[in-house]
């Protein structure tokens, strides 16, 4: 409503939101590394919540402005990086690393089940109440999270004895920049999460644009490829001994050849029922890359690997935001679309091209041992 529909400024918001990522993820994994994670995840939560409640009463009370919807964008950008790493290398502490890759299964799954709901009811609240209620429910549902923090017992966690290290986030580059496995992967989830990972943007700017619908089609979008989404989660579980590098870069094909076919959905029926295919290969390719970088990385330095992995992830988004929010405005929203997926695609070839013979994981996965070989 504040940028009537206009995609550059759609694509701005969410640069703005991810942009910190590049300042904050690598001090984020630092971080896990060496403080207590759980005290940690408790506090950025709470920011996260903050945010989200003042946005929501800015939209109540009908004062919000473009500029407090940036303002509220960075501080959850912040929020989320800062968390996201420590997050994922507390999921090992939780389960234990024999589980971790069943562990980020589930997970995504519930996250995903999440998103079933979410996006519809928001879509609801929207049309019938107006933005605000959906800002403020969403900042209640970070009390849960943090009150589930707060009662976790650590004597419960798994605690691996870990090598002496530097601790910095110099060494944690040097372990992934000699770990040819980790760097290959992180490069194929750059290309696909940069340029085909935009869904947010993409079916806003189709559901409004293209077809002429209004929240609650464009909630109802995010509904179908939560469902598959959700699939692809519990898919991966059963992926598990076939999940090295190797697959990865089969995956980053796939996903990208179903994000160009996302493109030419002739009609909103059409494009609703490609969404759960999206869902399906970008979650089985994203899970597949996150339990491999986490299952085979040194626990001493799992906090800041998971960093740079997150860095790589999530630090395209603000460039690949704004370049897609232009070129929507530009070119349209399909060919956009369709440009995204071929650069992805290309990019995941080449990637397959050149490095599969040499992305074999090590058999002493210790820093000590890794650099020692560098």
């Amino acid at each position: 409503e504040l940028t009537d529909n206009n995609g550059f400024y759609l694509g701005l918001v969410t640069a703005i939101q991810f942009a910190p990522v590049l300042l904050f993820s690598l001090q984020g994994g630092a971080m896990a590394d060496r403080i207590d994670k759980r005290k940690l995840l408790i506090w950025t939560n709470i920011v996260a919540a903050l945010a989200c409640y003042a946005l929501g009463i800015l939209v109540v009370t009908e004062v919000i402005q473009l500029w407090h919807v940036f303002v509220c964008a960075a501080v959850l950008g912040i929020s989320s990086a800062l968390d996201a790493p420590i997050r994922q290398s507390f999921t090992a502490e939780i389960v234990g690393h024999s589980d971790v890759a069943n562990a980020v299964s589930l997970n995504s799954a519930n996250f995903n089940a999440g998103r079933l709901v979410g996006p519809a009811l928001s879509g609801f609240l929207i049309a019938r109440f107006d933005t605000g209620p959906s800002f403020l429910i969403n900042a209640t549902t970070y009390l849960f999270v943090i009150l589930s923090l707060f009662f976790m017992r650590s004597s419960d966690f798994f605690i691996q004895k870990k090598e002496e290290t530097l601790g910095t986030i110099r060494e944690g580059l040097r372990y992934a920049i000699a770990r040819p496995d980790l760097y290959v992967v992180m490069a194929l989830v750059f290309f696909a999460a940069t340029f085909g990972l935009n869904f947010q943007i993409f079916n806003a700017l189709m559901a409004t644009k293209e077809f002429g619908k209004g929240p609650a089609s464009y909630g109802l979008l995010g509904t179908f490829i939560a469902v598959g989404s959700l699939t692809g989660a519990l898919l991966s579980a059963r992926l598990e001994r076939f999940r090295d590098a190797k697959l990865v870069m089969r995956l980053g094909v796939w996903f990208s050849i179903v994000v160009i076919v996302l493109s030419v959905m002739p009609t909103y029926t059409w494009y609703s029922l490609w969404l759960p295919v999206c869902g399906i290969s970008a979650l089985t390719m994203l899970i597949s890359a996150n339990s491999y970088v986490q299952v085979n990385s040194d626990p001493a330095v799992r906090g800041r690997v998971m960093g740079i992995y997150l860095l790589v992830f999530m630090g395209g988004t603000p460039v690949g935001s704004l370049l897609i929010g232009y070129l929507t405005e530009a070119l349209g929203t399909r060919e956009t679309i369709a440009l995204c997926g071929g650069f992805s695609l290309l990019m995941c070839v080449l990637i397959w091209v050149f490095f599969n013979d040499k992305v074999e994981r090590p058999a002493d996965l210790r820093v000590s041992s890794v650099l020692r070989e560098q």
